[in-house]
């Protein structure tokens, strides 16, 4: 199918919020069908769990959903870490 571009793909990684705000904004998440209120909420609280969901539906499992987890692993595991002083 390969269907989500490679803007999203790229600036998900980073940024995966405002990549989905996009990509909302321009119909890039049309073909995928997604309703109710899992989409929204998933947004909201785990937007990389979403873009993870996406890529698998578009491209299977591929580069870059094991990059794209890769990146959910590394931010999620460093997040809790105190900084020193």
């Amino acid at each position: 199918m390969e269907q989500l571009p490679l803007w999203f793909l790229l600036l998900s990684l980073v940024l995966p919020r405002v990549s989905l705000f996009i990509a909302y904004l321009t119909d890039g998440l049309k073909p995928y069908n997604l309703h109710g209120w899992v989409p929204p909420a998933l947004t909201i609280v785990v937007p990389r769990v979403l873009v993870l969901i996406l890529i698998f539906m578009d491209r299977g499992f591929s580069p870059w959903l094991v990059a794209h987890a890769i990146a959910m692993v590394f931010v999620y595991l460093s997040a809790g870490r105190q900084q020193r002083k």
